[in-house]
């Protein structure tokens, strides 16, 4: 018996191993066609020549054809997984389709930042790849599921949904592999700047860590340790404020120490993933809250403070929202308890409400997702 998380994740290195062997053999069996004509059309012509010679014929359909010998091109991949190794051949891991997705917890899969190991939502139960099938809700239908209790809750969503289709919780956004570390580094960087300064600053971030790298195609994002070794002063040296510098070697440290960890952001509840991550300055509860719903997929997140969510329910409500604009102060377009009561009754899909919310007032998501 395996837990669901080693079974997804085994099912994702033998999907890839297999689409990797898939692309050898393909490219080795063009190659080998390809020469192998090029080995009948000599002999053919030789032949030809011979049989002229000879007086004979070209060919003689009442003679037997002999056989041609294949050869087989066999490829065998393995990944080393907590000690257990996975071959490209084995049957038993679930497709991609079947991997569980919890309301609860974590649906992405993170790279460990020391490691680079990868680390899935934890399996509340143990359960063998074919009871994989019995689990509700999976990475290929959970958006569907969410949507259609959305629209029975409300039927107004349903042309919202429709036109707006969700590709953050979609089967493909759900199969993403996300670095932790790097996201709320960039989160960090990202603050109070415009989206070309913040990747500027990020490439000049990155290759303090490449100096033996000249080309920037191939730098590699720095490990919690390796951003932990640098001083504020260097650190700075690489566009960031004072404070930032601060608030990334902080949040290294974090990681470092095990205060912060990849199984944490797995497998910890919505309320102690926030309370863990709040923690961290230069971490808001706005900065939390996006990363648990973009970085994270997290199923049951939502955001008061967002203005964009708050304009966008105050319009589904059926609020003059260029009145209420108007007003000033923080709850403008509608109060924190009554957004809380209205989305309530979404449970427990109420980031998927946020996103149609922001949707509804055509708020630009890309700029919240960069």
């Amino acid at each position: 018996m395996i837990t669901r998380h080693q079974a997804r994740l085994e099912a994702k290195i033998h999907r890839k191993s297999t689409q990797r062997a898939r692309s050898k053999i393909s490219n080795k069996t063009k190659a080998a066609t390809t020469e192998t004509a090029k080995y009948k059309l000599k002999r053919r012509n030789n032949s030809q020549e011979k049989n002229e010679t000879r007086g004979a014929a070209p060919s003689d359909p009442l003679l037997p054809k002999r056989k041609r010998k294949t050869n087989q091109i066999t490829h065998i991949s393995a990944a080393i997984i907590k000690g257990r190794v996975i071959n490209s051949d084995d049957k038993s891991s679930p497709p991609s389709e079947k991997y569980p997705a919890d309301v609860n917890e974590t649906n992405i899969t993170l790279v460990a930042g020391e490691t680079n190991n990868l680390m899935l939502s934890k399996g509340v139960e143990e359960v063998s790849p074919s009871q994989l099938s019995n689990i509700g809700n999976t990475i290929a239908n959970v958006l569907e599921e969410a949507n259609a209790h959305l629209i029975k809750i409300e039927p107004r969503l349903k042309i919202c949904i429709d036109q707006n289709y969700c590709h953050i919780l979609s089967p493909e956004g759900l199969d993403e592999e996300i670095d932790a570390f790097q996201s709320l580094v960039r989160s960090i960087i990202s603050q109070q700047v415009s989206g070309a300064a913040a990747k500027s600053i990020k490439t000049k971030f990155i290759a303090l860590f490449n100096l033996d790298k000249p080309d920037p195609s191939i730098h590699v994002f720095p490990t919690p340790i390796e951003v932990c070794s640098k001083s504020l002063d260097t650190l700075r040296t690489g566009g960031l404020s004072q404070r930032k510098a601060e608030y990334i070697k902080g949040l290294a440290e974090k990681f470092v120490s095990g205060e912060l960890t990849t199984s944490l952001l797995v497998s910890a509840t919505y309320e102690q993933l926030r309370e863990a991550l709040i923690k961290v300055r230069g971490l808001g509860q706005w900065s939390v809250e996006m990363f648990a719903f973009f970085e994270l997929k997290r199923l049951d997140v939502f955001s008061t403070g967002d203005l964009g969510v708050q304009r966008g329910m105050a319009a589904f409500m059926g609020r003059d929202v260029e009145k209420l604009k108007a007003k000033g102060g923080k709850w403008k377009y509608m109060s924190e308890s009554e957004m809380l009561e209205i989305a309530e009754k979404f449970r427990p899909y109420r980031s998927l409400f946020m996103w149609y919310m922001w949707q509804w007032e055509q708020t630009d998501v890309g700029a919240l997702m960069n």
